[in-house]
């Protein structure tokens, strides 16, 4: 079982609000710093040291980035955009692991001029890579596998055989005998092939998939590997009846599972990362919204003046998120759709779900925002992005994203009249 309860008060909420208006994601610093710790403990085993390179995609604010920089996390980047937020942030060198996909070289030229790990997805990216770089390939490669039929996914990122990511087994081989024709002499390996999940099984088996193929891929070719990252996906608990991922005990079996296989082969040491960014941020992050409306027809409606451009995951997936009405959790309870105000019918946080009773113009949170949250907004129906806000505890907050305004909404458009 999780707790959902809030890092403020009512009070204090409300004061944000009245100077940063409805809706605006605000995140918990110190709790994304405190867990980025434990994630660290759990792999202080790791020889040459653990990284995790944090998941630009789930929260790309460099305010956020710098605090998870300061407790020693790096960059997971598939853009230009992500490449650059972590330059600016201080993030860069082997810090940075470029993993993309259909990528254009100029992508691929500013990964190296940052130093970054560059994780390729397919055996025709070599050629591409080193035509990209004017015909000298980086000093390590790594690859992203795809283990197709051999390994489960699961709900979110799919079947590993029918996802576009990544190398089979057999091309893995033709790669990395062509690094090796290309003089490359330092090896990296990667997999991502669940996001999400709440099975901590999955992480170690994972992970004695790759150990396991990295004794193989040294039998037949003779090659070391210095780098392995074993992935991220590890999920949250956005339902109150969930547990979370128990860290230390993943930690504790992927280290035994690298003494048995990696130690006990003579190919140590190696260095072991992950990817995780929805686990990092995402349980500390909340959509603060006010009801605008309420309606009752077939069924009755609390209608918030967020909508899906805030918040795309429960209209996309189906997804769970938790919602506190601050200051009536013990009050009357009553079953609504939580909606919000884009034309579409999918536009809706929560569908049939009990929840305190509010009243218009009271504040509504929206739980476990931290991670795929703001990050996945858009602008249809000619909705504005919403402001972002850090928390730092005992009543201090500093806002770290404007809203955008119609200026910024109209400013590539180039006709008269829109300002």
């Amino acid at each position: 079982m999780t707790e959902k309860t809030l890092p403020f008060t009512q009070a204090q909420l409300a004061a944000i609000a009245a100077q940063v208006p409805t809706p605006f994601h605000i995140y918990d610093e110190a709790a994304m710093r405190k867990n980025a710790r434990a994630f660290y403990d759990a792999f202080k085993w790791v020889p040459g040291g653990f990284i995790n390179f944090y998941a630009v995609k789930a929260l790309p604010n460099p305010h956020v980035l710098a605090a998870l920089k300061a407790e020693g996390l790096g960059g997971d980047c598939s853009s230009l955009a992500e490449l650059k937020l972590c330059k600016a942030v201080g993030i860069t060198g082997d810090k940075i692991v470029f993993t993309s996909n259909d990528t254009p070289d100029y992508e691929y030229q500013a990964a190296a001029e940052l130093g970054a790990i560059i994780n390729l997805d397919d055996v025709s990216h070599i050629d591409f890579l080193e035509k990209s770089l004017g015909g000298k390939l980086p000093a390590m490669v790594c690859f992203r596998y795809n283990p197709g039929k051999l390994k489960e996914g699961n709900a979110i990122i799919g079947k590993p055989e029918d996802a576009k990511y990544g190398f089979t087994r057999e091309q893995l081989f033709e790669g990395y005998r062509l690094l090796v024709q290309k003089g490359v002499k330092r090896f990296g390996l990667h997999t991502m092939v669940a996001s999400n999940e709440l099975n901590p099984d999955y992480f170690v088996e994972t992970a004695q998939m790759l150990f396991d193929l990295v004794v193989e891929l040294n039998r037949e070719l003779g090659i070391k590997f210095e780098f392995l990252n074993l992935g991220g996906g590890i999920g949250i608990p956005y339902k109150p009846e969930q547990t979370a991922v128990d860290l230390a005990s993943v930690g504790k079996k992927i280290e035994e599972a690298y003494n048995k296989t990696i130690v006990a082969n003579g190919l140590g040491p190696i260095r072991i990362a992950m990817e995780c960014g929805r686990m990092i941020t995402g349980p500390y992050g909340y959509l603060v919204s006010t009801v605008l409306h309420k309606k009752a027809t077939y069924k009755n409606y609390v209608g918030l003046d967020a909508c899906m451009a805030n918040l795309m995951r429960p209209g996309m997936y189906g997804s769970y998120h938790h919602i506190t009405v601050p200051g009536k959790e013990g009050g009357v309870r009553k079953v609504y759709d939580v909606t919000g105000s884009l034309c579409e019918n999918n536009d809706k946080f929560a569908i049939d779900r009990e929840i305190a009773d509010p009243a218009i113009g009271d504040l509504v949170v929206i739980h476990d925002t931290g991670a795929h949250g703001h990050a996945m907004g858009f602008n249809y129906n000619g909705k504005l992005r919403s402001a972002e806000v850090l928390w730092q505890g005992n009543g201090q907050w500093k806002q770290i994203r404007r809203a955008e305004t119609l200026a910024d909404h109209f400013a590539t458009l180039d006709y008269p009249g829109l300002a």
